[in-house]
């Protein structure tokens, strides 16, 4: 029987590499439901090739586009931020995955839980904001949780087999960004079109920030708490500029499990998706000839002190993910748009993250009045 799959931000770059996972594995997967935010002409596209039940439109004005098209399809249109999380709770599918950015993806990943729908999960802010949360109603409905992000899906790969008590640390590998070598004199002048570039990974606009400032790193020491249970003192950070290794972790008589391979997302997705087995795939493979040497450093933390906040936010628990990360969603969003400068981008999140109404165990709701509060405060600078 195929596994039947819900795919949020369809047309993203998660998205789009799962839908070319799909392709390959087609007598594996059906798909019943796609979102995306606006992109309707990449869905339409996406929609003639896959044929789902029900397509979501987050911005409504971008739905009437295709609106007509769908009605004489026999497809069913979901519009809005309501819309959207109405898809995210429909228990007719085996698996969701969760591909869409920032805080926005929280509350879908939640209500999917709830319904009792395994999720595969590149969304890291739901963790990031709402840990506490997703794993009491993980344990409450029996659904799984499955890491997408390449570095949580090495541990979990690398975990296969092992007695969690057998594992003293797991370390985290990140390139170090498009700036590693960079002198941190320059970093007010960072342009939008230098922080875009990224040496060794092709992903949307603002995970490619996140990495330029390695806030990304900091986000999955957080994520990586939650997933997998490590207090952050067994949490560690290597940069690894050639992205070979994709993370590692090392048991108690120092021997070490590293999950290696080239920089492709498809491959932590297809194994989020085809979970326990590893499927055949035509993607590229690893030379071992030809990739050069892999090389290793301590992440630079007066480069990248956006690194420190998040182990800052881990000791302190309660709303300081939250607070950091919707910081970091604003901030990320107006340098984008040319508002502030890089190096703005790690001090209003401190300040934020400093300042904001801390709550030690937060409701939805508190998360969603915390939202508002960020948005104003960032606003007020």
């Amino acid at each position: 029987m195929k596994k039947r799959l819900s795919i949020l931000g369809s047309t993203g770059s998660i998205g789009v590499n799962t839908l070319e996972v799909v392709s390959q594995l087609k007598d594996e997967f059906d798909i019943i439901y796609l979102s995306t935010n606006k992109n309707t002409d990449l869905l339409l596209q996406q929609i003639k090739k896959f044929n789902p039940k029900t397509v979501s439109v987050a911005n409504e004005p971008a739905s009437y586009k295709i609106k007509d098209q769908l009605n004489s399809m026999g497809i069913e249109l979901l519009t809005g931020r309501n819309g959207l999380l109405e898809l995210a709770q429909r228990d007719d599918i085996d698996v969701m995955l969760n591909g869409l950015v920032g805080a926005s993806g929280m509350e879908p990943t939640l209500h999917a839980i709830k319904a009792g729908v395994d999720v595969a999960l590149s969304n890291k802010e739901s963790l990031v904001m709402v840990g506490d949360i997703i794993n009491g109603a993980l344990e409450e409905s029996g659904s799984n949780l499955f890491p997408v992000d390449s570095e949580h899906s090495a541990i979990w790969q690398c975990l296969v087999g092992e007695d969690i008590n057998d594992v003293d640390r797991i370390i985290l590998t990140g390139s170090g960004g498009p700036f590693r070598e960079r002198s941190l004199n320059t970093f007010s002048d960072i342009k939008v079109e230098e922080a875009l570039t990224h040496p060794n990974w092709d992903m949307g606009n603002k995970i490619t920030i996140d990495s330029a400032t390695m806030m990304n790193k900091g986000l999955e020491v957080i994520e990586a708490y939650w997933l997998f249970g490590f207090d952050q003192e067994k949490i560690d950070i290597v940069v690894h500029p050639q992205s070979i290794i994709h993370s590692m972790i090392e048991m108690n008589d120092g021997a070490i499990k590293a999950q290696m391979g080239v920089p492709d997302m498809k491959v932590p997705i297809q194994y989020a998706l085809t979970y326990p087995k590893h499927k055949t795939a035509s993607w590229e493979r690893l030379d071992f000839f030809n990739c050069g040497d892999l090389t290793f450093e301590k992440p630079d933390l007066e480069k990248f002190p956006c690194i420190s906040l998040a182990f800052k936010a881990l000791e302190r628990g309660g709303t300081s993910g939250a607070a950091l990360n919707l910081a970091n969603d604003t901030t990320v969003g107006l340098f984008l748009k040319n508002k502030i400068t890089f190096t703005d981008i790690p001090r209003i999140n401190e300040i934020i993250m400093e300042e904001h109404p801390w709550t030690v165990h937060p409701s939805l709701d508190d998360i969603n009045d915390l939202s508002i509060w960020v948005k104003d405060k960032i606003n007020d600078y």
